[in-house]
């Protein structure tokens, strides 16, 4: 086989389409005969599989670009998964073309067209995908703020793409389904913020209630990080986003961490996600009293919610 047919199809997952094994110099008669004789299997329409029994998400992928031909890249679902944003290997395929562009779909395959083709691509990225900052706002379309808010996430602790970059998307995206939410999460995002649960107590808890200003993500003992650390009073809060119960190590990692901290003067508060999500007035509260507690001059506000706890405090 021609040497650089057989690179091409060590670098598309052992993929060939009809046209490139033509033009490496194959005739109809060599490629039917692959064919006939199992050496080659059929994927798609003009596209051959040269390894008959490979399988996998990238076969899959790769697949699908070459059944659709150039100009292609993979696609919301598709693209995250390559960037490793999501795990989901068993959806079709979702491919974007340029406006215009002809061609279908079909089965495992989904195709849209978008004017946007060109600025969205990822320029060295294979298998060809949108580039990581717009596949975040894609995949958040439709999505709960809280799922939003962990993809950006996801997307700067992975470095992926730089907040400057997803701003940059946003901002090349004017009909983002709640863009403004959008924004004002990635802000958080930028200062450190690293998941749904640290959003929320940001935004519902210290900020709503007018507490101290921690400090988003400050170094720990061994190379680790605190979600947000208040050095005036010794405080730090870990938000624990986790809905299930985590295994011995996590927890004793945890511990330890505590340890370290309580050793040095620091408490530490762990509100769970549903104290955060569902009576955040209550922890903004309890906060309150260990801040003044601790030296803070201050004193919580309370929220705009008519029935903040904050409020029956001070009216008790």
């Amino acid at each position: 086989m021609d040497p650089l047919l057989a690179a091409r199809i060590r670098g598309q997952s052992g993929l060939v389409t009809r046209e490139q094994a033509l033009a490496a110099g194959l005739t109809e008669k060599a490629i039917r005969w692959r064919v006939h004789s199992g050496r080659w299997t059929v994927v798609h329409p003009r596209v051959f599989l040269t390894e008959p029994g490979r399988s996998g998400w990238d076969l899959r992928a790769v697949a699908a670009l070459l059944h659709v031909g150039r100009p292609a890249a993979l696609h919301g679902v598709s693209a995250g998964h390559a960037w490793t944003l999501l795990n989901r290997p068993d959806d079709p395929i979702e491919v974007v073309v340029p406006l215009g562009r002809s061609g279908r779909a079909r089965d495992g395959i989904t195709m849209v067209r978008s004017r946007h083709f060109d600025e969205r691509l990822d320029p060295t990225a294979w298998p060809h995908r949108v580039t990581a900052a717009h596949t975040v706002f894609d995949l958040c379309a439709g999505q709960t703020l809280d799922r939003s808010v962990a993809v950006m996430a996801k997307a700067q602790q992975l470095r992926l793409c730089t907040p400057e970059q997803l701003l940059r998307a946003l901002a090349a995206r004017p009909r983002q389904p709640r863009r403004r939410m959008l924004l004002e999460a990635l802000g958080e995002v930028r200062d450190g913020v690293e998941s749904a649960a640290e959003y929320r107590y940001v935004r519902d808890v210290e900020r709503a209630h007018r507490l101290p200003v921690g400090r988003r993500q400050a170094p720990a003992a061994g190379q680790r990080h605190r979600d947000s650390a208040y050095d005036e009073v010794k405080v730090v809060v870990e938000v624990d986003g986790r809905l299930g119960h985590e295994g011995w190590a996590a927890q004793s990692v945890d511990r330890r961490r505590d340890l370290d901290g309580a050793v040095a003067g620091w408490l530490t508060v762990r509100p769970t996600w549903l104290e955060v999500a569902h009576a955040p007035c209550g922890l903004a509260a309890d906060l309150d009293a260990i801040f003044r507690d601790r030296g803070w001059a201050g004193r919580a506000e309370p929220c705009h919610l008519p029935a903040c706890l904050v409020t029956r405090q001070r009216l008790g």
